[in-house]
């Protein structure tokens, strides 16, 4: 994590924190849909850091989250194949033009 200010086009660097990611709390992590689920912090202005998280009890939250998270993400592409496929009929029934 870096905290920084900019004046014009210079990055001016105030200070640098390197953690282990399961020293982050799931409180300011959320997950996004990218190839297998991308963690991203939620919110840069609030970033909370456990050191004595384990990384047993990090990991096994993960698999929790990314239980829940799926499910959601194979609803929302089950309603986008039935939208695709109703537009595939719409088109099918439209005569052909040039």
């Amino acid at each position: 994590m870096v905290s920084y200010s900019i004046d014009r086009t210079r990055a001016m660097v105030s200070n640098v924190t390197f953690v282990p990611i399961e020293y982050l709390g799931w409180d300011c992590l959320t997950v996004g849909a990218l190839g297998w689920g991308q963690i991203q912090i939620a919110n840069s202005n609030v970033i909370t850091i456990n050191p004595q998280y384990s990384r047993k009890r990090w990991m096994l939250e993960l698999c929790d989250i990314m239980l829940q998270f799926y499910p959601k993400e194979i609803q929302k592409i089950g309603g986008r194949i039935t939208r695709f496929q109703e537009l595939r009929e719409t088109w099918i029934a439209k005569p052909e033009t040039v």
